[in-house]
């Protein structure tokens, strides 16, 4: 199994993460690709309401992992007490992707694409004097940022989703492919 090209979208809390994501992943797919995604969360979830079979399985009958098969999806829970990295995850699960987009994992050392709006924060997460820098790709933000070393992507730009796609396919993707 090989890991596939990866990207993350970081931001802080109601920057636009999850709109960024969707976009991104809509336009990467419209041009063809095979796209996949992780979601970091910080809590735990449930898939499936309490008055389901496979919650019973996993929850009353303590199944390590569960697995629902439907005739347009399918789905599978498994029980860790380790987290994964979204590394591994995307190797164990996501090997035949074209590109996995992840949202969150601001700690790992996938490529980043910050999402700022100063409407929604006073600050970027991207600090130049922090060796996260260096994993930057990019920030799409709705206005200028000052001190930065790579590409400001800005919203109002009517072409700032075919530009952040772009950059995905020729830094991340096409790179990956060498």
């Amino acid at each position: 199994m090989t890991r596939p090209p990866m990207v993350a979208v970081i931001g802080k809390k109601h920057s636009g993460k999850t709109t960024l994501t969707v976009r991104l992943c809509a336009e990467l797919h419209r041009r063809g690709h095979r796209v996949m995604t992780i979601k970091h969360g910080s809590h735990t979830f449930n898939i499936d309401p309490a008055t389901t079979d496979t919650y019973r399985h996993y929850h009353e009958g303590q199944a390590e992992r569960v697995a629902m098969a439907a005739p347009d999806k399918f789905a599978l829970i498994v029980r860790w007490s380790d987290e994964l990295g979204p590394e591994e995850i995307a190797t164990r699960h996501m090997s035949d992707a074209d590109i996995v987009v992840c949202e969150g994992f601001k700690r790992s050392d996938l490529p980043k694409i910050e999402v700022f709006r100063q409407t929604a924060h006073r600050t970027p997460l991207y600090d130049p004097a922090n060796d996260s820098a260096r994993h930057y790709l990019a920030i799409v933000a709705d206005t200028d940022v000052p001190a930065v070393t790579v590409p400001v992507i800005r919203l109002e730009d009517g072409t700032w989703l075919e530009a952040l796609a772009d950059l995905v396919e020729a830094r991340i993707m096409n790179e990956h492919d060498r």
